[in-house]
C-alpha cells in the first residue's frame, strides 16, 4: 500500500462553547454561524415544558436545577466557556438573578459562564449606550419585563415592537423581521436590540447596520461575542461596531 501517513495533517484543535439552549431552540446552525472553524459548540437543552412563549416559559427554562443539570452534561467534552442561550429567561427576573445563573453555571463546574441578557449588559456598556429601541417575538408582559432589566442598567427603552407569539418564532421570515426593527428604531436611540435567540436575525444585522446607522444588536450575536472574548478570539460574523470592542 503506497500512502504517505505524514500527509494527514489534523483534524484541527479543537476549544468547545457548552451552549445551554431551551428545549424549543431551533436556530442551531445560525448559532454556528457566529463562531470561528477551530470552535466547535456542544449543546444542551433544558426539558420541554408544555407552555407558549410567556413570562411563565420564561421563568420555567431559566430554574437553575435544570442550567446545572444541563452544565453537567457539556463538562466531559471540556468547554472553556458555557452559555446561556436565552434572553428571556436570563432578564425575566431581574440583574441579580442573572448573575446568580452565571454563579450556578459556574458552580456546576464551568471555567466561564455567559448569559445572553448578561451579554447584552457588556456590550451596552462597551458601547457606552443609555437609550436604546427593541424588537421582541413575546408578548407585551414579557417585552415589558425587557424593559425593566434594561432599567436596572440605567438603559432607556425609547420604543419598542413585539409580535405577541407565543410558539414558531424560528419561522419568523427576514422580510417581518426586518421592517419590524424599522418601525422600532426611535430618532434618539444610540443602538437597536433585537430580543430571542430563536430569532433569525444573522443576515439582517449589516445591512440595517448601514441603513440605519447604529448598532443592531441581536440575541445569539451577543451570545457568541461574549464567549469569543472570554476566549480570546476574534469576532465572527456581521456587526461593525461590535468588532471595535472585541
Amino acid at each position: 500500500m503506497d500512502l504517505d501517513l505524514s500527509a494527514f495533517d489534523g483534524p484541527l484543535a479543537q476549544r468547545g462553547i457548552g451552549v445551554i439552549a431551551p428545549f424549543d431552540m431551533a436556530l442551531d446552525r445560525e448559532v454556528w454561524r457566529w463562531v470561528p472553524a477551530e470552535v466547535s459548540l456542544h449543546l444542551a437543552r433544558t426539558p420541554y415544558e408544555p407552555v407558549p412563549v410567556s413570562m411563565e416559559m420564561a421563568c420555567l427554562v431559566s430554574n437553575s436545577a435544570h442550567l446545572a443539570a444541563a452544565t453537567r452534561d457539556v463538562l466531559h467534552i471540556e468547554p472553556e466557556v458555557v452559555a446561556y442561550l436565552c434572553t428571556s429567561g436570563s432578564f425575566v427576573k431581574g440583574v441579580d438573578y442573572e448573575r446568580s445563573l452565571r454563579k450556578t453555571i459556574c458552580d456546576a463546574g464551568a471555567p466561564e459562564a455567559v448569559t445572553t441578557s448578561g451579554a447584552l449588559a457588556e456590550v451596552l456598556q462597551q458601547l457606552d449606550v443609555h437609550r436604546v429601541s427593541v424588537i421582541t417575538p413575546y408578548d407585551a408582559d414579557l417585552t415589558g419585563r425587557l424593559r425593566d432589566f434594561l432599567a436596572e442598567l440605567d438603559v432607556e427603552t425609547l420604543s419598542s415592537e413585539f409580535l405577541g407569539l407565543g410558539n414558531g418564532i424560528w419561522k419568523v421570515s427576514y422580510r417581518t423581521i426586518a421592517e419590524r426593527i424599522i418601525s422600532a428604531d426611535h430618532p434618539d436611540a444610540e443602538a437597536i436590540f433585537v430580543s430571542c435567540t430563536n430569532l433569525a436575525t444573522y443576515d439582517l444585522i449589516e445591512p440595517l447596520e448601514r441603513a440605519l446607522g447604529k448598532p443592531v444588536l441581536t440575541a445569539n450575536q451577543l451570545t457568541m461575542w461574549a464567549c469569543l472574548r472570554r476566549m480570546a478570539l476574534p469576532v465572527v460574523g456581521p456587526g461593525r461596531w461590535l468588532r471595535e470592542v472585541s
